[in-house]
């Protein structure tokens, strides 16, 4: 199932027992992200949506923790599981040896790569233009919510911005939080190592004054999703959603920029930002669990907002984990998968766990054929994109299982010797890391948890693991219900 509309996708989980109405009245600073707080670290069918209908001071409905499930998420995405994307994508990349034992193979391939590029689709008018307004537009008739108590202010959390770079015209499209500063003015919240900073400085170095950006709060689940993900600069965001929904996104050109949005948004926020201009933002509660410190960004100015007659002001809320950008997060574990498999064939399996918010720690397995393999893939993944910022990476033999972080601990226990095994390095950390000494900058580790090699310089024996035998493990399988231990 593929939504067109956020307003599709709302209905879906409603239908499904996945949506909660809240009719009750609720202030947009600080209560509601307490509700949504509590409600994403529940468990089962309590861990819902929140759509809250009576927002005080404001006549428009926000809706929250949308994606915070794996089973929410799934169906933002349109599959079963996400997995089912992941092996959509190790379909295309199996691009075979051309020989004529496999030319059938070849023949499957080259349709399946073909029908997955769908280009984006530029009409002329969209539901997104219900409402234009050019005089004057102000942000204050937006439930645009204070999260924490040390917040710097109120934070729209889920923006999709749309720039392009001043030097070949491709589109970005980047989530970056803004801080509210007045009815016009808004914080543009982007790390250095972002696409959307990147067209920033290219503007500079052109010697621009202004740079034109266009957000999109709320639009169709795929190309929310689209806009988080790490894809390489090159490749465009509403391609890769086309990619996902299996049909082109539609868009629409704005009012008062040289740029296009989905024609399905709720609300579009038109304007540009003064290179000459920074002001200091935050502090704000991130998803690290920390307030991330305050520091100067570049400042957005307003220039035309458009939006759907009735639209819904769509957010998250992060903090301490578990919460929705957890899901996402996941998400794009699964999804590039195979991408990064195809670049380190050795890994079996990745797995980002909550509690280290995406970047702080990965476990990886991979089938070791080689001394010191675990030490190459440490330095692979540090190599790549966004991976870069992984500040701890903890390698283990192919047939563990990573989702049981009690049995990856076991092994990282036992298997390390700390001289041998922990690999420091120095290199770039993500902009939120508090604990470097420096911003932006500090120290990683890698630690290989897999069976040592006497060219390892291992020359003990190393022991077997303790395992049952076979013929014991099937004769308790078959008494096992008459022993009346379930």
């Amino acid at each position: 199932m593929i939504f067109n509309s956020l307003e599709e996708f709302i209905l879906e989980l409603e239908s499904r027992g996945e949506l909660k109405r809240i009719k009750e009245q609720v202030d947009a600073e600080l209560e509601i992200s307490e509700i949504t707080d509590r409600v994403s670290k529940m468990t089962g069918e309590k861990n819902v949506a929140l759509l809250f209908e009576n927002v005080k001071g404001y006549d428009m409905p926000v809706l929250t923790n949308a994606f915070g499930s794996l089973n929410r998420l799934s169906l933002a995405l349109g599959v079963e599981k996400i997995d089912d994307i992941s092996r959509e994508i190790e379909d295309i990349l199996q691009i075979p040896y051309i020989s004529i034992q496999n030319k059938l193979d070849l023949l499957k391939i080259i349709p399946l790569a073909k029908r997955s590029i769908n280009f984006p689709k530029y009409v002329k008018k969209a539901p997104c233009k219900d409402v234009i307004i050019k005089d004057n537009p102000s942000i204050e008739h937006l439930p645009i919510l204070k999260c924490w108590p040390q917040d710097g202010g109120k934070f729209i959390t889920f923006p999709l911005t749309f720039t392009k770079n001043p030097l070949n015209g491709k589109r970005n499209i980047g989530m970056y939080r803004m801080q509210v500063y007045d009815k016009n003015t808004l914080g543009m919240h982007w790390h250095i190592h972002k696409n959307g900073a990147e067209n920033y400085r290219a503007h500079i170095e052109l010697g621009k004054d202004r740079m034109e950006a266009a957000v999109v709060i709320g639009t169709e689940p795929l190309i929310t999703y689209a806009a988080t993900a790490p894809l390489p600069k090159d490749i465009d965001e509403m391609i890769f959603a086309g990619f996902l929904r299996k049909k082109a996104v539609e868009l629409v050109k704005c009012e008062t920029v040289d740029l296009e949005v989905p024609a399905s948004a709720e609300i579009v926020l038109e304007g540009y930002i003064d290179l000459k201009e920074k002001r200091r933002e935050g502090p704000f509660g991130d998803h690290t669990g920390f307030y991330s410190l305050a520091d100067d960004y570049p400042v957005f100015h307003l220039t035309c907002i458009t939006h759907k007659k009735n639209p819904v002001y769509f957010t998250t809320i992060v903090g301490k984990p578990p919460m929705e950008d957890c899901y996402l997060a996941k998400a794009t574990e699964r999804i590039f998968l195979p991408l990064i498999k195809q670049q380190i064939p050795e890994i079996v399996d990745i797995n980002l766990p909550f509690s280290g918010v995406f970047h702080n720690c990965a476990i990886i397995s991979i089938k070791k054929t080689y001394p010191k393999q675990a030490q190459k893939v440490m330095h692979a993944i540090w190599g790549l994109g966004q991976m870069m910022f992984t500040k701890m990476i903890v390698v283990v033999d192919e047939h563990i299982n990573l989702n049981d972080l009690n049995e990856v601990f076991w092994y990282v226990s036992n298997n390390i010797d700390a001289k041998r095994d922990i690999t420091m390095v120095e290199g770039p950390l993500d902009a939120l890391d508090h604990s470097s000494p420096m911003p932006n900058f500090g120290t990683k580790i890698g630690i290989d948890a897999t069976k040592k090699w006497p060219e390892e310089g291992h020359t003990r024996p190393w022991p077997d693991e303790i395992v049952m035998s076979k013929d014991i493990k099937d004769l308790v399988d078959a008494k096992w219900n008459s022993l009346g231990l379930d």
